[in-house]
C-alpha cells in the first residue's frame, strides 16, 4: 500500500481509493484527492451521488451484455440497428471503441473475457453459449469476431466459429488493420473502420 507522508489520513484514505484506479499512479491519486478537496461541497455530493447511481443502476443487457440502464442497452433496443448483424467483442469497452466510427450498424455480443487455458478460462466461462442460444434462434445471418489479434483473442474466435457455422450464420473475422497484440479499446476509429470493412470469412 502507498504511504502518504505528511498527509491528514481522510486525505490518504482518499488518495489509496483513487490509486486502486487503473492507470492511476500514486502522484496521480494524490492530486486527484487533493483536488477534490477545492471542490465546492455540493460538487463533492453530485460527484458521491453520481458513483452510488451508476454503481446501482446499471446493469448488462439481457441481450448482449453491454451495460444498460434498462432490460436491454441502448443498442440493443434501437430498431434502426441490424438486428441480423452480431459483433463479438471482449469487453463493453471495446463495444464503445467499435462505436466511435459511427459506421457500424449492427448490434453486438459482450463475451466479457476471453478463453485463457493458462488463466484456467474455458468457453462456459465467457458468454459463448449465450451467443451460441442467440445465434440458434435463427434471427443471425453474420457474425463478425472483433477479439483483440492476439493469441487468446484468436483461440477465442476459432472456438466461436467452430461451435456458429454448423447454425447456418456467417462468421467473419475482422482484417489485421489491427495491429497483432493491441487492444481494440486503444485502435483509432478509422483503423477500426478499414479492418471491420476488410473482414473476412473464417474456414
Amino acid at each position: 500500500m502507498e504511504r502518504y507522508e505528511g498527509l491528514p489520513e481522510p486525505i490518504v484514505r482518499l488518495a489509496q481509493h483513487f490509486g486502486a484506479l487503473p492507470s492511476i499512479g500514486p502522484k496521480s491519486a494524490q492530486r486527484l484527492a487533493i483536488f477534490c478537496l477545492g471542490m465546492p461541497e455540493q460538487q463533492v455530493a453530485d460527484f458521491a451521488r453520481a458513483l452510488v447511481d451508476a454503481k446501482a443502476n446499471v446493469r448488462f443487457c439481457t441481450r448482449c451484455g453491454m451495460y444498460a440502464q434498462d432490460e436491454l442497452c441502448p443498442i440493443c433496443a434501437d430498431s434502426r440497428r441490424d438486428q441480423g448483424l452480431v459483433c463479438v467483442v471482449r469487453d463493453p469497452r471495446d463495444v464503445l471503441a467499435m462505436e466511435r466510427s459511427r459506421e457500424y450498424k449492427g448490434v453486438y455480443h459482450v463475451l466479457h473475457g476471453v478463453i485463457s487455458p493458462m488463466a484456467g478460462v474455458g468457453p462456459d466461462d465467457i458468454h459463448i453459449p449465450q451467443l451460441v442460444a442467440r445465434v440458434g434462434s435463427g434471427q443471425v445471418r453474420e457474425v463478425i469476431l472483433a477479439t483483440n489479434p492476439d493469441v487468446e483473442g484468436d483461440v477465442t474466435a476459432m472456438v466461436i466459429a467452430g461451435l456458429i457455422k454448423p447454425l447456418g450464420a456467417s462468421v467473419t473475422r475482422i482484417a489485421h488493420g489491427v495491429p497483432v497484440g493491441a487492444n481494440l479499446e486503444y485502435t483509432d476509429e478509422v483503423t477500426l473502420q478499414k479492418a471491420m470493412e476488410g473482414r473476412r470469412e473464417m474456414g
